[in-house]
């Protein structure tokens, strides 16, 4: 496949991924409140608002510099590179050879870097609170990921997604404790970036609980349209990778018709399957405690080194 086809298809993939990734938010928000007994909100509520926010101006401080405003583009920009790298129904991702591992994580890194920057140049209390806050869990959700990834790599015998999720793909299901000890770690990674309780509680908009919100209290219009939609980007991505590294099933390796429906098909279904765990964290716990989140994100650092070294062993 050649440069144009490769960023062709990554474009597009990139494109499918950012349509679906308000109806999985919709699709939590629905589970959620099934789960509690309540109606919800409609499953296309995530288009709506963005609707709303996309048409609206955005409202700026007049002592903001040009890193806030450029914050919500680079973090939307980032989470959108990112998907290129990610095999989602082909084993394979569009621009896998542009890098591995290390550059999607780079790349998510990057993203939160200059929210967390953009935060702080208005000069708000909450803002700062924020991004204090979210790099303190980033500092222990990173090596988590790192590490977590790091196990698969060691076994595929190589940092490139692509490779690694056709390797997985070929070997089929694995009972390893090194993989099920990273699962699990990867899973309270995406719970922590994807700010779901028991971390953090994106419906809240209370100064003792806020995260993520705290950062993004100044933005409003188009701005916050685009935080908000990489927000939903980022967490799809997570669970992508997931589901994919840990649950390789129904890959398509051709691009048949009929092989890229059913691999399109199982890929939904088991993005569903990861919607309704990620759902039933939500409803059977508490919001911890900041001084408690710390504990939970070095229980899975403690998670992923371990499989790290069982890979080793």
């Amino acid at each position: 496949m050649n440069l144009v086809d490769s960023f062709g298809l990554g474009l597009l993939q990139a494109a499918v991924l950012l349509a679906l990734a308000p109806l999985l938010r919709g699709t939590i928000k629905k589970l959620k409140a099934a789960f509690q007994n309540r109606q919800g909100p409609p499953l296309l509520q995530g288009y709506y608002d963005l609707a709303k926010l996309l048409g609206k101006e955005p409202v700026r401080s007049d002592v903001s510099s040009w890193v806030f405003v450029a914050g919500p583009r680079v973090y939307f920009a980032t989470a959108v590179a990112a998907t290129t790298l990610v095999p989602v129904i082909v084993a394979g991702a569009p621009l896998e050879e542009a890098g591995g591992i290390l550059v999607l994580v780079g790349l998510l890194a990057l993203g939160r870097f200059f929210l967390a920057a953009a935060a702080l140049d208005t000069g708000s209390p909450f803002g700062g609170m924020g991004s204090s806050r979210e790099m303190a869990v980033s500092a222990l959700a990173e090596p988590a990921l790192m590490l977590g990834l790091f196990t698969v790599a060691l076994w595929g015998g190589s940092l490139n997604l692509g490779d690694l999720v056709r390797t997985t793909a070929a070997r089929g299901l694995s009972a390893h404790p090194s993989d099920l000890l990273a699962a699990a770690a990867l899973f309270i990674v995406l719970i922590a970036e994807a700010g779901r309780v028991p971390v953090d509680n994106p419906a809240t908009h209370l100064e003792l609980t806020m995260i993520h919100e705290a950062m993004v209290l100044e933005y409003s219009g188009a701005d916050l349209a685009l935080v908000e939609w990489a927000s939903a980007l980022k967490e799809l991505l997570f669970m992508t990778v997931l589901v994919n590294l840990f649950l390789p099933l129904g890959l398509a390796t051709g691009v048949g018709a009929a092989a890229l429906a059913i691999a399109t098909g199982l890929y939904l279904a088991k993005l569903f399957l990861l919607s309704v765990g990620v759902t039933l964290v939500e409803v059977t716990n508490a919001k911890l405690r900041l001084f408690r989140v710390p504990e939970l994100m070095s229980a899975s650092l403690g998670l992923a080194f371990l499989a790290l070294a069982l890979r080793f062993l």
